[in-house]
Formats: C-alpha cells, sequence, structure tokens
C-alpha cells in the first residue's frame, strides 16, 4: 500500500514511520526546509522502539520517498494523511491540491486534534470520502486513534479505515457521532486547564504537577480507565456506592473546570522556566529517547494479560505471519531495550534464552501449534538449551534470529538459533530441544498430525543445508582438558 503523508511535523512524521514500519511505501510532502532531518530523526526513535514491542519481526521496512509536489506523493497513493496545521484556510487550500489526484478509493484522512469533519468535509469538493484520524503523540508507539465522521460519512468508510489501523497496530476508537475535540482531548484538556489555574494561583509547580500524575493515577490509567478505577474505589458495592461515597465532593469547588487563566507573559514565562528548570538541560530528543524507552517497558508489561495498549501490541503481533527469508525463515527480531542491559553495557544473558524461547514459539505456531492447539491441551516444552554469546549486543542493537530444524521428527525437535546483530554479524548461537507434551498428564507424546507434517516438512527442507559445527556440544570439561594435555606434553 501506498501511503502519502501531507504535513511532517511531530505527527505526520510519527504517521510515516508508523506506516514505514508495518511494511508500507510512504511519499511525504513537506516544503518546510528541515522536514526530511526531522522525519530521519523521528524514523531512528521508530526504529529503535516499535520493534522492541514485538517478539516476532515486523514486515520488512516500506520505501520512504521525499516529493518536490504534493502531486507526487498524492498519485497513486491508497491512504493520504493530512497533518497540516489546524487553520481552516490552510486545510482548505491541501484538499484543493490533493483531490484532483486522489483515486476512487484512496482513503483521505485528518491529523485533526479538535475540527469536527463536517467542517472539514466542508472544504472539500467530495465531503463523504474525508475521515478524521486523530492519533497520539508519539503515533509510532501509542496505538490509539480516534475514528471520526460526519451523518456524511458511509458506515462502510468507517470500517474500511479502521480494518486498516489495525494493520499497522493502532487501535481505532470508532465514535459513534462527531463531537469538537473528540475524547481523549476533551479529557486531556479538562486537566490541562486545571494545572493551569494551579500555576495560575501559585499552588502548585509545573514539576509538582507532573510528579502527582508520575507518581500516582497515571500509572492506572495505563492498564485501567477512569470509570473501572472508581469502580473499584466503591469496593464490592461498586458504582452507586462510589457515587454515594464520594459523589458530594462535586458540588464542591475543587476546581475551576471551565475557567481558563488569562495566559499573558507574566504566566507563561512562569511555566517556561519553572519546565526549563525542570528539564534539567536534557535536550528535546534526550526526552524522547527516555519517554519511548519508558513506554516501550510499560506497554510490553501489560501484553502478557492483553491488557491496555499491550493487549493491541498482543493482537498485532497474531496477524504478523513468520517471514522467509532466504534458507531459512526469520522467526524473531527485537530491539534491545535499556532494561535489557547490565552493568557491563551488554545485554544480559538472560535475554537470549527469551529471544530463542520466543523464537521457538514462533515457528512452532507456524507448524499449528497454535493458541487454540495450546487451549486444547497440546504444547511443546524446552528439555535442552545452549547457548554461545560472540559478539556483544549493546541497547539500540537490532537482534535478527535465523532458525534452523535440524530435526523436526515425533515427539522432539531439535532447533538451532543464529542471532545477528548489526551488519548481519552473527552474534549468539541458541541450540534447543523441545519436547511436545499432553498439558494434561505432562507426559511426552506425538504431535498431532498437521503439526507433525509441518516440522517434518521444515525438517527436510532444512537438510541440504550444512550441520552447524557446534550443534550437539556443550561446555568441556576443563579438568579433563588439562589433563590431556599434560599427558601430551609428558609423551
Amino acid at each position: 500500500m501506498k501511503v502519502a503523508i501531507i504535513g511532517c511535523g511531530v505527527i505526520g512524521a510519527g504517521w510515516a514511520a508508523r506506516f514505514m514500519l508495518n511494511g508500507h511505501d510512504v511519499s511525504i510532502f513537506d516544503p518546510a526546509p528541515d522536514a526530511e532531518r526531522c522525519m530521519r530523526e523521528v524514523l531512528a526513535h521508530a526504529r529503535s522502539s516499535l520493534p522492541a514491542l514485538y517478539d516476532r519481526p515486523l514486515p520488512p521496512v516500506g520505501r520512504l520517498d521525499f516529493a518536490r509536489r504534493i502531486t507526487e506523493a498524492v498519485t497513486g497513493a491508497d491512504w493520504v494523511q493530512e497533518s497540516v496545521p489546524e487553520r481552516l484556510e490552510v486545510k482548505r487550500s491541501t484538499y484543493a491540491a490533493i483531490e484532483p489526484y486522489l483515486g476512487n478509493e484512496a482513503i483521505l484522512a485528518s491529523s485533526t486534534s479538535a475540527i469536527r469533519p463536517s467542517k472539514l468535509q466542508e472544504l472539500c469538493s467530495q465531503p463523504a470520502r474525508l475521515i478524521v484520524a486523530h492519533p497520539f503523540n508519539p503515533v509510532y508507539l501509542l496505538p490509539l486513534v480516534e475514528v471520526v465522521g460526519s451523518d456524511l460519512t458511509p458506515p462502510a468508510l468507517k470500517a474500511r479505515t479502521a480494518g486498516i489501523l489495525q494493520g499497522i497496530g493502532m487501535y481505532p476508537l470508532v465514535l459513534d457521532r462527531e463531537i469538537d475535540g473528540f475524547i481523549g482531548n476533551r479529557l486531556q484538556e479538562a486537566m490541562w486547564r486545571e494545572a493551569l489555574w494551579m500555576i495560575k494561583d501559585g499552588v502548585a509547580t509545573t514539576a509538582q504537577i507532573d510528579e502527582a500524575i508520575l507518581y500516582g493515577f497515571g500509572l492506572r490509567c495505563a492498564q485501567m480507565g477512569q470509570f473501572e478505577t472508581y469502580r473499584l474505589s466503591g469496593g464490592e458495592a461498586g458504582m452507586r456506592h462510589f457515587f454515594a461515597q464520594f459523589g458530594p465532593s462535586l458540588a464542591e469547588p475543587l476546581s475551576h473546570l471551565m475557567d481558563v487563566p488569562d495566559l499573558d507573559t507574566a504566566l507563561i514565562d512562569r511555566i517556561a522556566d519553572q519546565s526549563d528548570a525542570q528539564s534539567a538541560g536534557r535536550s528535546i530528543r534526550e526526552m524522547e529517547r527516555t519517554r519511548d524507552a519508558s513506554l516501550v517497558a510499560l506497554i510490553r508489561a501489560l501484553k502478557p494479560r492483553r491488557v491496555g495498549a499491550g493487549g493491541t501490541v498482543r493482537a498485532h503481533e497474531a496477524q504478523l505471519h513468520l517471514q522467509q527469508d532466504g534458507s531459512l525463515p526469520v522467526t524473531a527480531r527485537r530491539v534491545i531495550p535499556s532494561s535489557w542491559t547490565e552493568a557491563n553495557g551488554h545485554i544480559n544473558e538472560t535475554h537470549y534464552i527469551e529471544i530463542a524461547s520466543n523464537a521457538a514459539d514462533a515457528l512452532t505456531e507456524s507448524c499449528g501449534v497454535t493458541a487454540e492447539y495450546i487451549a486444547a491441551g497440546r504444547s511443546h516444552f524446552t528439555a535442552e538449551t545452549h547457548v554461545r554469546y560472540l559478539v556483544e549486543l549493546h541497547e539500540g542493537d537490532e537482534i535478527t534470529v535465523r532458525t534452523q530444524v535440524l530435526y523436526g521428527t515425533g515427539k522432539k525437535t531439535h532447533l538451532f538459533h543464529r542471532f545477528y546483530g548489526p551488519d548481519e554479524k552473527l552474534a549468539a548461537t541458541v541450540e534447543m530441544m523441545i519436547l511436545h507434551v499432553d498439558l494434561t498428564t505432562r507426559a511426552v507424546r506425538e504431535p498431532l498430525p498437521h503439526v507433525a507434517g509441518a516440522l517434518k516438512s521444515l525438517e527436510e527442507a532444512h537438510a541440504h543445508l550444512p550441520r552447524p559445527e557446534e550443534a550437539g556440544t556443550a561446555i568441556r570439561d576443563l579438568r579433563k582438558a588439562k589433563a590431556e594435555r599434560a599427558r601430551s606434553s609428558q609423551g
């Protein structure tokens, strides 16, 4: 699919990175002189963070080009994402330049964060084909995108838009009706207004407000929304008890709600000075890298139970099929996060086993050991593992795993994983013996015919490859080797 990104600021560049890293070709138009530099920097962040969410390889990265004219970017595009400034006159001229070159089935989506789609549609010659797809920054990591149409928007367009967004690992929240500011920004703005008043009234600093979120309810919000949180606050009696206990406090003047302080020079200076002090000299790029690493760790922590953004990644991951690359399948591709490194600065040995386990799961799932197969009472257990560490790998390095099936007959499967680091240099090998088991009895048993046949086919497909010299070996008995050397020297 060809994607055109019109406007390559923070949001447009984030969209471009999300589409590219999910295998789509992207053409960007932005007349700003530094647009290409900004895009390259955002893409570097995305390359080191989005793949770190996944235990399976994403599709091969799509192509990127910068169009000299808007017509070059739009012509032949299946999806056009408009991310220009929030001014109607700018959007009007942008749509006028885009529409003559749009294909009949192309989707024209706006990243607007507040403007109703009906107002944007008034600027178009074919109003019904414009739809709002409002993301959250960073677009390449945060899955939420609000899909909003007007009374003119065909339901089929909403459904098609949502389907494409799910295909790039996003969570499309399809609104039933259009409203100013949509859902996410209305909630954010309510908190933002109150934060501004607390600064204006001198009752809190920017750091104190951020700390209240960071160490308190912000942690809850990552895995449970407002209503479910308050339901728990009501205890076993639920929401009715919560309202009985805390409802009356809503009548108290705890907040300014819709009142907005006058953003005069004094208040802006106060906020800017406090914010500068709070950032402690860190650059924007450094803060973005810290943000992305933290988001990756948090979203990955939510993956096992399929909660929130972690659930979105798990659902998208299930759609990522094993990629054949040359003679051996690519069974895993990971970017090393900061949480995986140790005091020596390289990846901790624990995670080699983790990646190998993920690679083995991807391979066996491609052979039929799916979630349904496991739920029915059959799976593979690891019986033996041998790891060799050959080259240091560090934070930000990408690991690609290619797996050779040395034996895949009956109950036993013998795997040899090769870990390649940057520049395709062999960085480690992990040899595994896995056994097919009955989960009820925990006894080793034959796999079902379709699984057995798929594993046997892989063994036969890999049989022409040289057997790794290291396969089947273990750590040498150093005392025995020392004695042998001593006898040899005496002889």
